[in-house]
C-alpha cells in the first residue's frame, strides 16, 4: 500500500522547498495531497503560484503516514497561525506517525509542542530566538529524531525530501529516486 502524505500550501510559502518535496515524494510512487489552507491558488514568497489539490478543510477527512510543511514567510507564520495545522501535527505526533518541516516551519513543529526533547534544525535564526531550553539545535543540514524530520532551508530541499522518501520508503528507494537526478 501505497504511503499518504499531506503538504500544506499556505500563502507566502517557499517554493522551492514546496515544489521539491512534492516532486521527489511523487517520484518515488508516494502520493503526496497539497492542501491550500483555504479555497485559493498560493501565491508563494518569490510570486510562483501554486494550485493546491484541495483545500485543508477536504483533506482533513483522511489520514496520512506524514505531513510535510514547507518553510518560507510569510508562509510558515500562516501555517503556525492555523489551529487546524496545529491539531494535525500533535494528532500525527499522538499516533506516532511522521511530522517534517523546513526553513522557518520548524517552529510551527516548536509551537506545537513536538520539539520538546528532540534534536532539530531550521532556517538560521528561527528556533534560536524561541530559547527552546528542551531542544538541541543543530546547524546540520538535515535532522531526523524519530518520527520528526527537519532541515535547514531551500538550498537543503533535496536532502530533505531524499529523507522523507527513506523515512516512508526506505533506502533502496530513496537511492532509486537520488540516482537519476545527477547529484553531485
Amino acid at each position: 500500500m501505497s504511503k499518504r502524505v499531506l503538504v500544506p500550501l499556505a500563502q507566502g510559502c517557499e517554493e522551492l522547498e514546496a515544489v521539491t518535496i512534492i516532486d521527489l515524494l511523487r517520484r518515488a510512487g508516494i502520493e503526496v495531497v497539497t492542501a491550500g489552507l483555504d479555497d485559493q491558488p498560493v501565491t508563494a514568497s518569490r510570486g510562483v503560484v501554486l494550485v493546491p489539490d484541495t483545500d485543508l478543510d477536504e483533506a482533513l477527512r483522511t489520514d496520512y503516514d506524514m505531513v510535510v510543511l514547507p518553510g518560507g514567510l510569510p508562509g510558515a507564520d500562516h501555517l503556525d497561525n492555523d489551529p487546524r495545522i496545529r491539531q494535525l501535527l500533535v494528532k500525527m505526533a499522538e499516533s506516532e506517525r511522521f511530522t517534517a518541516a523546513i526553513c522557518a516551519a520548524p517552529k510551527v513543529l516548536a509551537s506545537s509542542g513536538l520539539l520538546a526533547g528532540k534534536a532539530a534544525t531550521a532556517y538560521p535564526g528561527t528556533l534560536e530566538r524561541l530559547e527552546l531550553a528542551d531542544t538541541a539545535l543543530t546547524g546540520e543540514p538535515v535532522i531526523r529524531d524519530g518520527k520528526v524530520i527537519t532541515s535547514r532551508g531551500p538550498g537543503t530541499a533535496m536532502d530533505f525530501a531524499l529523507e522523507l522518501i527513506e523515512a516512508l520508503a526506505g533506502r533502496a528507494k530513496r537511492d532509486e529516486v537520488e540516482a537519476p537526478l545527477v547529484r553531485p
